[in-house]
């Protein structure tokens, strides 16, 4: 008996064994330089989840671990993200208060139902549920997402209260709030964003004009938000601001992530399931996305079933360690890929990190400004949004620029999870509308060869006995009606026809609904004295067909190729005698 193949699941048994010093050395690279990105990026999207800023450093020490057992991604970096973070605050806050420990307890709660849900999928090997969420779409819910996240952290930049989960509710409490802002929070919010938004695109520049290495300069580049901490914490600090009325992060635990437990009462696992599976799918295409681009760029592989597993693992131990929802980062899993990670141990430690991070450095954020944490959040997801995914969809296909448009517009309006159950909706009924009207070519000879192509297109040879009909997609229930109604539609008024001959090279699968179409069909060609024939038909589908008494019902016959059927059908050159039941 053969020994069980364990790096299957623990994909750590695969990579650890050929550990070695370069490997090691690039991780630890990365890791001091996405453990510095990430220390105030985790304080500040736990802001944005309605958490206290511990909870984002937890929720980023024990699923990182997991995921570096677990994960077949190299340089996939997990932890809190922005998307996830705002549909943790929408999602909680329809259960508990903000600030109660009934919120956090519903966190903890959603963290572990969406790993729960991730790991069910990656156990069935579901993840080719990756497919159903179209990229257009995707594009649209992460860029209304990105608006709603800057423009809900503009409360912090004023320093006012305000609330609300879509654009209108969110921009009407601003307005109410604007009189009472505070001018020396709005100076220090809007004086770290601007200091952000040019460490993204100008720093880099500068530091190589004054003669700074490539690698220091990446490294400085990537410290920047550091930077704006240690100044705005400073300031207030020094002049006493946070006495001046500036919302400060004041007193966080000085602790590692503790041992938490989440509640399972029917009725909040019943609130939460449905905002659980949201997070879950949307976390999964996100991070797979990033772990497949990243992966080919060092032509490595990566499994999509054990990475639900992965995330899943991740999430419960974010659920049970004073975390919530995560999932793998666009922004810091590049930086991680940039940086030189070579294995999920650069991901460990940053874990390590972090951890020193919690256990020595809470004391030093006391007087760090709101504000700055909301300038890190701005501009972290503003590059997120793209509105010329509207222009290339209009251009492209009017039916996904109308999914791209709806998607944003639910999401401001509605929220995020009206916004991202639409397009889980739309990427299905899209698909669903496209592949019930498949294209369907008439198709001729192309003189002097074995070719057939579309008589719209090409001056090819026809027969007006024989209709030869190439169906560019695969038969059932949604589109099989579609296809006998033009068949049927088509020979009404020609007298002169005598066989139909369907090209199957591009249909890869038919389902019963369709194969009663086309017993159907049959019939009535029958009955019209027209014979129907199959030509090209592939070998899973003719294995299939031979189970069923369609091909002994058939009028006509099965070709091996659209070639053979043409010779046999209109006298035209000998070429090899038409094949009853045979397929490719």
């Amino acid at each position: 008996m053969s020994r069980p193949d364990f790096t299957r699941y623990l994909p750590i048994l695969d990579w650890g064994r050929r550990y070695d010093r370069t490997a090691l050395t690039g991780d630890l690279i990365a890791a001091v330089i996405v453990t510095i990105m990430l220390i105030p990026q985790s304080l500040a999207y736990a802001l944005l989840a309605g958490l206290p800023p511990e909870a984002g450093l937890y929720a980023s020490i024990a699923p990182i671990l997991l995921y570096a057992v677990f994960g077949t991604s190299r340089a996939l970096a997990v932890g809190p993200v922005a998307v996830v973070s705002l549909m943790t605050a929408a999602a909680v806050g329809q259960v508990a208060q903000q600030g109660t420990a009934g919120y956090a307890v519903a966190a903890l709660t959603l963290a572990v139902l969406s790993g729960g849900i991730l790991l069910l999928l990656g156990v069935l090997r579901m993840g080719f549920i990756a497919n159903f969420l179209s990229h257009p779409v995707i594009s649209g819910f992460i860029t209304a997402s990105g608006i709603l996240i800057a423009v809900s952290q503009v409360k912090h930049i004023l320093g006012v209260e305000a609330s609300g989960h879509t654009l209108v509710e969110i921009g009407r409490s601003l307005l109410a709030g604007l009189p009472q802002t505070d001018m020396t929070t709005l100076a220090i919010g809007v004086g770290a964003t601007g200091f952000l938004f040019w460490v993204r695109k100008g720093m880099k520049p500068a530091l190589i004009r004054l003669g700074l290495g490539a690698r220091p300069t990446d490294i400085a580049t990537k410290a920047g938000p550091v930077l704006a901490v240690i100044v705005t914490t400073l300031l207030v600090w020094g002049l006493g601001l946070s006495d001046q009325g500036v919302a400060i992060v004041g007193a966080v635990p000085q602790s590692l992530p503790p041992l938490t437990m989440p509640a399972f009462s029917p009725d909040l696992v019943g609130a939460l399931l449905v905002p659980a599976l949201l997070i879950s799918v949307i976390g999964f295409v996100e991070s797979i996305s990033v772990a497949q681009t990243l992966a080919a760029k060092k032509r490595q592989r990566i499994d999509p079933n054990q990475e639900l597993i992965g995330l899943g693992a991740a999430n419960i131990g974010a659920g049970f360690t004073g975390g919530y929802p995560v999932t793998g980062g666009f922004a810091r899993s590049v930086v991680n890929f940039d940086a030189g990670a070579e294995t999920p141990a650069a991901g460990a430690f940053t874990a390590l990190g972090l951890a020193i991070a919690a256990l020595a450095l809470t004391p030093l954020i006391f007087f760090l400004p709101k504000a700055t944490l909301a300038a890190t959040i701005i501009v972290a997801v503003l590059s997120l949004v793209d509105f010329g995914v509207l222009k290339r969809a209009w251009g492209y296909s009017k039916a996904d620029f109308g999914a791209v448009a709806a998607t944003i517009v639910l999401t401001l309006g509605f929220g995020v999870e009206i916004g991202v159950s639409a397009g889980v909706i739309m990427s299905v009924l899209l698909h669903l509308w496209k592949t019930s009207r498949p294209h369907v070519a008439e198709v001729g000879l192309v003189p002097g060869t074995q070719h057939f192509r579309n008589i719209l297109r090409h001056r090819v040879e026809t027969d007006p006995a024989v209709l030869t009909i190439r169906i560019d997609e695969s038969l059932y229930f949604a589109n099989a009606r579609f296809l006998e109604d033009y068949i049927l539609n088509r020979v009404a008024e020609d007298r002169a026809l005598r066989h139909v001959v369907l090209m199957c090279s591009a249909v890869n699968a038919i389902d019963l609904s369709a194969l009663e179409s086309l017993e159907a069909l049959n019939e009535r060609l029958g009955d019209l004295d027209i014979r129907l024939h199959l030509s090209e038909v592939k070998g899973p589908v003719t294995d299939r067909l031979t189970r069923t008494h369609f091909l002994d019902a058939l009028t006509g016959e099965v070709f091996l190729s659209q070639y053979d059927a043409w010779a046999a059908l209109t006298g035209g050159s000998a070429g090899p005698a038409p094949v009853p039941v045979a397929g490719r």
